[in-house]
């Protein structure tokens, strides 16, 4: 099962609408959910207690046989064939696979120091709603081409 992390709520529809339609697909494939984390309040004096307590929220959840990718702007950049072999490994070695999105400020080094991957999206920044539905195409798109499925460039 694939679960991708994210702190805050989701406000906006339209990217509402997009998880769920990339979902859908994605469960053609494998089950796979989202699940809301609490976003801590983050005053410019207390970030890193901020990070930490979200990321000790977030490991809470994550047993040590899991895998965990985080997506990070500090993360190596991968291309879609690439990406897809991280998702053919990962979901060949355990029943669970977490990614895990950084709150407004990023992430605390103490998920760093536990994952298993970190993902650069672009050199670019989006905010982490725009990074999910990203991911979830990139999920989708990497069962596609694993499973020699055409789908449009």
């Amino acid at each position: 099962m694939i679960h991708f992390l994210i702190p805050g709520k989701i406000k906006d529809n339209y990217l509402r609408n997009g998880y769920d339609e990339y979902l859908k697909r994605i469960k053609k494939f494998t089950k796979a959910d989202i699940i809301l984390l609490k976003e801590e309040k983050i005053y410019d004096d207390q970030i890193e207690t901020a990070l930490l307590k979200e990321g000790k929220n977030a490991l809470n959840l994550i047993k040590k046989d899991d895998i965990l990718i985080l997506i990070d702007i500090h993360g190596k950049m991968y291309d879609s064939l690439a990406f897809s072999k991280i998702i053919e490994t990962t979901t060949q070695s355990t029943n669970n696979i977490f990614f895990l999105f950084g709150s407004s400020c990023g992430l605390s080094d103490i998920v760093r120091k536990r994952a298993n991957y970190s993902i650069s999206l672009s050199n670019l920044t989006f905010t982490h709603y725009h990074a999910l539905l990203l991911v979830l195409e990139q999920v989708y798109r990497s069962f596609k081409i694993l499973s020699n499925q055409t789908y449009n460039k």
